[in-house]
């Protein structure tokens, strides 16, 4: 496969990126990939916008919770909280043409036998069905009713368990969810969104969605971040990203191989620019 570096949860922390950036042989032939939260809770969220638009069709970025709640402001649809530092980003000259990239970003990539997403993939959920469902958001994002979406989209709760029945917007949020927001869930695919915690502390009958028996994606290479509780988390079939940048951890990345036992990894220690919350 070409060389492919995965990188995890930015969060806006630009400056870290950039050391990153210094310490990996950036070859022309080199391409990036990015987990997802590329932005927010960092001091830097406008920064870093700019840097992964500037690298054009070398970098692939899929959307986060956090990217999916900037364009929900954007949108009318979601109100700033204390926490977000986004608000760099909507007060820039260029802030149009920044949503508009940033509400075209995928939220499932697939190539060369890796699946990218920001959280994970529901146990129920195909590969071909994972890139559909991811589809199906895409194109109201995309299209010229995308407040419209986003708004309806935030507007109510949503089911926490998949089913091939589901339609309209209730449909949409449950694939969201799924991409973006998961972490724990029960044997049968039931999402635990509120639980954070580490594996080890799961309460009992929660798991990662990656450990469900009978997961329909398990012979995929899965690559993720979202779960900085989870930390680094690199298996046969798995490349956990997320080791908590923004909170004071580092900031990750590895070369992907067919070979797991290929990989290369970088570590970058970031200064912590927020104290750990409930959604990171």
């Amino acid at each position: 496969m070409p060389s492919i570096v995965a990188i995890g949860d930015l969060q806006g922390c630009a400056a870290s990126l950039e050391q990153l950036f210094d310490r990996i042989d950036n070859t022309p032939q080199r391409r990036w990939w990015f987990c997802g939260d590329l932005v927010n809770r960092g001091p830097a969220s406008l920064a870093s916008l700019r840097r992964l638009m500037s690298l054009g069709e070398r970098a692939v970025a899929v959307l986060g919770n956090h990217d999916l709640h900037l364009l929900g402001i954007a949108a009318g649809a979601r109100e700033l909280q204390s926490a977000d530092t986004v608000s760099d980003v909507l007060a820039a000259p260029d802030c149009k043409a920044l949503i508009d990239w940033l509400r075209h970003r995928p939220l499932a990539h697939h190539e060369h036998g890796h699946l990218l997403v920001h959280a994970g993939v529901l146990p129920q959920w195909s590969l071909e069905q994972t890139l559909a469902l991811a589809g199906e958001v895409e194109a109201r994002l995309r299209g010229p009713d995308w407040k419209r979406f986003l708004r309806d989209l935030y507007g109510g709760k949503s089911p926490t368990r998949w089913d091939d029945r589901l339609s309209g917007i209730e449909r949409a949020r449950v694939i969201v969810n799924g991409l973006t927001r998961i972490r724990l869930c029960d044997a049968l695919g039931e999402m635990a969104l509120k639980n954070t915690s580490a594996p080890a502390q799961a309460p009992a009958g929660l798991m990662p969605w990656f450990d469900v028996p009978g997961r329909r994606t398990a012979d995929t290479t899965i690559v993720f971040g979202h779960w900085s509780t989870l930390g680094l988390k690199l298996a046969p079939h798995l490349v956990g990203l997320d080791t908590g940048c923004v909170w004071g951890g580092k900031l990750t990345a590895v070369e992907l191989s067919d070979d797991p036992g290929q990989r290369r990894l970088w570590q970058i220690a970031c200064p912590e620019a927020q104290r750990p919350g409930a959604d990171g």
